[in-house]
This record gives C-alpha cells, structure tokens and sequence, in this order.
C-alpha cells in the first residue's frame, strides 16, 4: 500500500499580483503559495522588488500614497487587496522584522509589552508571562532577564534586532516577514538570528527577504528569484541553488550580476 504524503497548507497564495507606484510598474503577475511553518527566502539584485513584495504580506505597503495593487493576495480565505482587512488584527497575526534593529527608547520590558497593551492586556502578571515568554522564544531571555528595566538601546545591536523580533513575537503572530533582518549585524550576531530563525518555522511561517545568498541556502526551505519586479522561478531551495530552471537564476547565484 503507498504511502500519502499530506499537503503543506499555505498560509498565503498570491495570484497574478500587480503594483504601481504612481506609473511605476513595480511587481508583474506574481504567482506563489507560501507555505505554512516554512521559511521562504526572497532574493534577487537591489530594486527588484523584493522588499516591496513582503510590504504585501501585510498591507504596509498601502502607507505609501501613490500605490495600487491588483489580483489576489489570500490569507486567512481574505483576498487583502479587495476585502480591506482590519490592519490592526491582520498586522497582528503578520509581525516585521526590519532592516536596522529599531527599539523603542523604552525598558526591554516596555518594548516586549508594547504590542500586548495596544491590544488590551493590562495584567501585570500576564504581561510578565509574555515578556518572559517572547524573550525565551527570541533566544534572549538568559542575557536580559535581570535588566529587563535597563533602556532597550543599551542593548548591543545583535541583542536589540532579537528585542525586536521578541517584540513581534509578543502579539502571538503566525507569520513573521523579515525584510534584511542580519545586514546591520556582525557575523556573530547574524549566526545566532539564522538559528534563531530555524527555530521559529517549528511555530511561526517565516518570510525573509536576504541579499545574502548562503544564507538564503542555509536557513529556508523555499527560495523564490525575483528580477525587474517578476517572479522569474521558485522552487525548494536546494533545487534553486544546484539546479535552476532559468538562466537568468543561474547567472544570479553564480555572481554573473547582482
């Protein structure tokens, strides 16, 4: 009798995606399922529309005036384009991970808490009970645990963009897109994100927009090439980096431009 594989679920499938700063063609017919408990890597040269395509995910992008969009982005059976989810409860559910580490100039506590009170908690002892589990989670809780009243921007920059994804980690999301979250950090600090990162997928799907291309090979599952605002392949990543379908994939990760 042969055995089923069951289905990866996805927690996003994009169709035939289009977006226009102004009369700017910014991204072309994207096609791609993002699947669940996964981390997606998102590569390709300077201006190609990576970080404007993991904006989408969450509707950051519509904070630029001059943007329209069309076709489908569904989450949560949502289409986010046409539907006009409620921002709050969708930016909850899809934390970010910024470039540069941005804590707020607040205690570590208030940071990891901030999130939390906006959406109502009030009681102390819970909001210990998340501080202390984000900060576990974010692989920083043994560093910080008996300065949680020290200002969060004495932190070293490693620690602060790990206080950052505690922070994103506190509204309990299920998606966390990280767009760079290690070209501001030493190496050292870069290798305890990347594994950091290998143990959220166990609970969170992971959508990261790298420049860096062995980091794309060793920390996701799925890799997809992006060049002038198109999709150009995406496939599981050991398949992207030894045996792409498209040329211009192949002279991208072989350092022919980029």
């Amino acid at each position: 009798m042969m055995s089923q594989t069951t289905a990866v679920p996805a927690a996003y499938s994009v169709k035939d995606l289009n977006l226009w700063y102004g009369e700017h063609h910014a991204l072309s017919n994207i096609h791609m399922d993002i699947l669940e408990k996964e981390v997606t890597a998102i590569i390709g040269p300077s201006g190609c529309g990576k970080s404007t395509f993991i904006k989408t995910l969450n509707l950051m992008i519509n904070m630029v005036p001059s943007v329209k969009m069309t076709g489908e982005i569904s989450y949560e059976q949502e289409n986010l384009i046409k539907d006009k989810p409620d921002l709050i409860e969708l930016r909850k559910k899809v934390g970010m991970v910024f470039q540069k580490p941005n804590p707020f100039p607040k205690t570590i506590f208030e940071n990891v808490a901030y999130g939390p009170r906006i959406h109502g908690i009030r009681k102390k002892s819970k909001l210990n009970e998340i501080v202390e589990r984000s900060l576990k989670d974010a692989f920083l809780w043994d560093e910080v645990k008996d300065r949680l009243d020290m200002n969060a921007m004495g932190l070293s920059g490693g620690q602060q963009q790990r206080l950052c994804i505690a922070r994103t980690l506190a509204t309990e999301p299920k998606v966390v897109l990280m767009d760079e979250p290690t070209s501001a950090l030493d190496p050292i600090s870069t290798v305890k994100v990347e594994e950091l990162i290998e143990k959220l997928k166990e609970k969170y799907t992971i959508v990261i927009v790298t420049h860096n291309m062995q980091q794309a090979a060793r920390i996701s599952d799925k890799t997809a090439f992006f060049l002038m605002g198109e999709l150009i392949e995406m496939d599981n990543t050991d398949m992207i980096f030894s045996q792409p379908n498209d040329h211009r994939t192949e002279e991208y990760i072989t350092g022919r431009f980029g």
